[in-house]
């Protein structure tokens, strides 16, 4: 398929999202639609997380961020709901992807524990916090977060190898290190850290964020341990991968202990994801980066927007 084709699939599946999701979210629907079968809005979660998991994979971002703002936004559905869904999706993908980068040693046991022990702890308080809050405090905080992560995309930089000089004495004291097999040169590269303490608080921050708004972080994961902890980039995104299942199982069970979780809802976005996931690895062959990168941007962009005007009651 060519890469101009593929471009016009994707941009016709986001123009019939765009016209279909917010028609319904206003009551445009037919007659008699109060009264409509069970399974529609089942049905209505799953095409819509099946285009987000495509856009996940094209984007390099995790499938929660993208679904909490675009079905909170658009959707008639409670934001307590689909934080809890978002948490979900989440962590979906993280345990289907956790043991694989284990065995092949790319995420790190000894750098995840400590991180995943402070991350998974303010997660808890992060989801009591985002429950205890008005929805509007709470949508419009959401709708901040968002553009935030925009920005953090266009500013984003990626250091494969970051110069790390001399590991500081948390990490030493902790034995954060470790060598792996880089298969595209075939060198073995032996990685340590710094700025250990620094990054610790940044995962405070992280963890709060993942709880209450049911994100997912690996968007915030990879920067801090790549450019602030000085990570190799495979290790990065390995370890950020295998942190979601400690972060977001954490937060999850407040939620699922507060009655947030209806498996109505979150058994079609997580199916939904992984198949659009699947499409989106054998599009990710054709598409052109520079097109998608800027796409999600867009769509996050008008989320967060979305979620701020919808906070604000507009």
């Amino acid at each position: 398929m060519q890469v101009k084709s593929m471009r016009d699939v994707l941009l016709g599946l986001l123009l019939a999202f765009f016209l279909a999701v917010p028609a319904y979210a206003a009551g445009e629907v037919p007659a008699g639609a109060g009264a409509a079968p069970w399974w529609v809005c089942p049905l209505i979660l799953f095409v819509v997380t099946f285009v987000i998991g495509i856009l996940a994979v094209l984007g390099g971002v995790g499938g929660g961020v993208l679904f909490v703002p675009i079905v909170s936004g658009f959707l008639p559905i409670h934001l307590d709901f689909v934080r809890a869904a978002g948490l979900f999706v989440a962590l979906s993908g993280a345990l289907a992807a956790g043991p694989g980068l284990l065995r092949a040693n790319l995420a790190s046991l000894r750098l995840a524990l400590p991180i995943g022990l402070i991350a998974s702890m303010c997660a808890i308080l992060g989801a009591m916090i985002g429950l205890a809050l008005p929805t509007r405090v709470v949508q419009i905080c959401l709708g901040l977060t968002i553009l935030g992560i925009c920005g953090v995309m266009l500013a984003a930089r990626k250091s494969e190898f970051p110069l790390v000089p001399q590991a500081d004495r948390l990490s030493t004291m902790l034995q954060i290190y470790g060598l792996y097999r880089e298969e595209s040169t075939g060198r073995v590269v032996d990685w340590k850290i710094h700025r250990t303490t620094l990054g610790a608080c940044l995962f405070v921050v992280i963890g709060i964020m993942a709880g209450m708004f049911g994100l997912g972080a690996g968007w915030a994961n990879v920067p801090a341990l790549n450019l602030v902890m000085g990570v190799p980039l495979k290790i990065s995104v390995g370890t950020s991968k295998f942190l979601l299942s400690m972060t977001d199982t954490s937060a999850a069970w407040i939620y699922l202990n507060n009655g947030c979780v209806i498996p109505l809802m979150v058994v079609p976005s997580v199916v939904g994801v992984m198949f659009g996931s699947l499409v989106g690895v054998r599009i990710l062959k054709v598409a052109k980066p520079a097109f998608i990168r800027w796409m999600v941007i867009g769509i996050l962009a008008f989320a967060g927007l979305r979620a701020i005007s919808k906070g604000l009651g507009f």
